[in-house]
């Protein structure tokens, strides 16, 4: 009888999950939902933390703000995936294999690659050793134990996209004490339309925060950033949130990437190089008609929904369908009561459509909320995960049908 177990367990199709963000979590929970009743199939997350790392919220955590601590082995309670705590040290591409921790090795027949990305601190001399980051939750609580015994001081924040401005503001508001400085190549809500970039730019200014445009940091220093050109601008901290990079594990494992490192992936989201490796969320470089998509929530969540009933179809011996997604919306908090949200094309140009002030405050946060009801509705009802705007004309290709 134990025998029969054991066979029956060594047949079981294993599908092996990379990464609980919130690609790879949507792809858990709902793979898992959609096999729950099925012994032939098991689904296994793995993910360095047991922490979700609430990304969208990061800022506030690093201004010394408690949020909600989400437990992923209770997310996944019910569903019937088991959860593997590790760092994934190493991945076989050819003898599917993920190594952990350098002393655990994980066997798949399917996998779903989901290391997104972090802040890249290679790229210029000095991030690495005196900067700060919003990769992780104990990150952020480095910086804000940092922000807290600061007392008086300036704050550079090193780039000037969407997640400097949050950040930015958040110190701003909660930290009234110190200068923040919001250094950028390019101007704050520089895709926005003007009505936007304007609002965006006051807010600042009446929060306190100085922005500099056009402006490039090439070294971090231990107490100063030097500027291209020369300048160097004091700063008792440091806060880096300009590019981002993934994990080398992809590319080391013999995998297509891109010039980013991004897995290249076929339009059903599975590797070009290796079928049998799907990528997800910032991982994967994942081409629409309109180009390749950056790495957002809106966007993230949906390729793993799409992965899951990918592999769900395959195991049926039915054809996946191309993955499609269009973008609707950029929303940016300006510190707890106020924000922007510019309503985008799918191509994720801008609309003439916006929301600012405390509509958009109560609009940024039901959107940063929104992951834990769409978890647990998935859970009840997988198909209910399956919706989001395809993008209609903008994401219709013709050898795509």
């Amino acid at each position: 009888m134990s025998t029969e177990h054991e066979v029956g367990r060594a047949a079981a199709h294993r599908v092996v999950i990379l990464g609980a963000g919130y690609a790879g979590m949507a792809a858990a929970i709902q793979l898992a939902a959609r096999v729950k009743r099925r012994q032939d199939v098991r689904v296994t997350l793995v993910n360095a933390q047991e922490r979700f790392t609430e990304r969208l919220r990061l800022h506030m955590t690093a201004t010394g703000q408690r949020l909600a601590e989400m437990s992923i082995p209770e997310l996944l309670e019910g569903t019937g995936a088991q959860f593997v705590r590790g760092w994934v040290t190493a991945l076989d591409a050819d003898a599917k294999t993920v190594r952990l921790d350098d002393d655990r090795v994980l066997h798949y027949d399917t996998l779903v690659y989901g290391l997104g990305s972090v802040a890249d601190t290679a790229a210029v001399p000095g991030v690495e050793d005196y900067a700060y980051t919003l990769n992780s939750v104990q990150d952020a609580e480095l910086l804000a134990d940092r922000l807290a015994r600061l007392g008086s001081g300036t704050v550079v924040v090193g780039g000037s996209g969407l997640t400097g401005v949050e950040s930015a503001a958040e110190i701003a508001e909660r930290h009234p004490e110190l200068n923040v400085v919001l250094l950028g190549r390019q101007e704050p809500g520089a895709t926005m339309i003007g009505k936007v970039r304007a609002y965006l730019r006051s807010a600042l200014e009446r929060m306190g925060v100085e922005v500099r445009s056009g402006i490039e940091v090439v070294k971090v220093l231990p107490d100063s950033v030097e500027l291209a050109g020369g300048e160097i601008m004091a700063a008792d901290v440091v806060v880096w949130t300009s590019g981002t990079r993934v994990s080398p594990l992809a590319a080391a494992a013999g995998l297509s990437v891109e010039e980013r490192g991004r897995i290249v992936t076929d339009p059903a989201l599975r590797s070009v190089s290796h079928p049998d490796v799907y990528a997800v969320g910032d991982a994967a470089a994942i081409r629409q008609s309109y180009g390749v998509m950056h790495g957002t929530c809106q966007g993230g969540m949906p390729t793993g929904v799409h992965a899951a009933v990918a592999i769900v179809r395959a195991l049926k011996g039915r054809k996946a369908r191309p993955f499609r997604f269009g973008y609707y919306h950029t929303p940016v908090s300006l510190g707890r009561h106020d924000a922007v949200v510019q309503f985008t094309h799918p191509d994720d140009s801008p609309r003439r459509m916006c929301l600012t002030g405390r509509r958009a405050a109560w609009y940024k946060e039901m959107v940063s909320a929104s992951p834990w009801p769409t978890f647990g509705r998935m859970k009840r009802m997988p198909a209910a995960g399956a919706f989001w705007p395809r993008g209609g004309r903008f994401t219709r290709v013709r050898d795509a049908r």
